[in-house]
This record gives structure tokens, sequence and C-alpha cells, in this order.
């Protein structure tokens, strides 16, 4: 049997803003609330309604999506394990001339609190399944 830890973020406070505060197997916490399905974490909202794609079923129209949104960088967390998705996928993020960045899920949860710590415009796009 495989037991998976949890983490649970210590960070400086990051007032009126998203943090994550933990993450685990299968799920993130955002401000001490449990989120379990796709997800984008923007310092001033969420969106749990981004994508109902699994990784092998994402779409050019999902990150035309990202691409909309007022960041300069989406951290892209691709589940439990670092994938990178089709190079076609990316077009809109390039053409926006918005950075991306693919991570695990984990890798984008830190980096993410790192980034809004710094004031940076930043959006996590994570994707459970």
């Amino acid at each position: 049997m495989v037991h998976r830890n949890f983490m649970k973020l210590q960070i400086a406070q990051t007032e009126g803003q998203n943090t994550v505060t933990a993450y685990g197997e299968g799920y993130v916490s955002v401000n001490a609330v449990r989120h379990s399905g796709n997800l984008v974490v923007l310092p001033d909202r969420l969106i749990s309604d981004w994508t109902m794609a699994r990784f092998e079923t994402l779409s050019i129209a999902d990150f035309e999506f990202l691409a909309t949104l007022d960041t300069e960088i989406v951290l892209f967390g691709t589940g439990d394990q670092l994938r990178f998705p089709r190079p076609e996928l990316l077009q809109p993020l390039i053409k926006a001339q918005k950075g991306l960045e693919v991570m695990d899920i984990q890798a984008a949860c830190r980096t993410y609190n790192v980034l809004i710590g710094e004031g940076r415009r930043v959006a996590a796009a994570l994707l459970f399944a």
C-alpha cells in the first residue's frame, strides 16, 4: 500500500489574495477551502468551471480561455506527474504573449504562492486528471 503525505503550506499573509494553504492526493486547499476538481487560482478569484477535460482530452479552447486571463504567466499543474501538453494547444498563450510553466500540481501550488508574494500577475491552472 502506498501512503502519500499531504503538505500544509506556511506562507506569509497575502491579505485579500487567494493562496494555496495545503495540498494532497487529489486536492488543493485555497484559503483553507478544499477543492478536488480542475481549478484556476488567481489572486482575486477562483474559476472552478475552467474545463471538464482530462489531460488527454484538453482542447485549444481550454488554452484560449487561459490566454484571456489578466496574467503575465500561467502555471499549468498537470496532476501528480509532469506531463507536457501537445504543442498546438499552446498557440493561444503564445499569441497572447503569456508565459507558461508546466509542472506537477504540487510545484504549481508552491510556485503560485511565491509569485503572488512577489506581487506578480499569475494564474495556477490545476488539472487533476
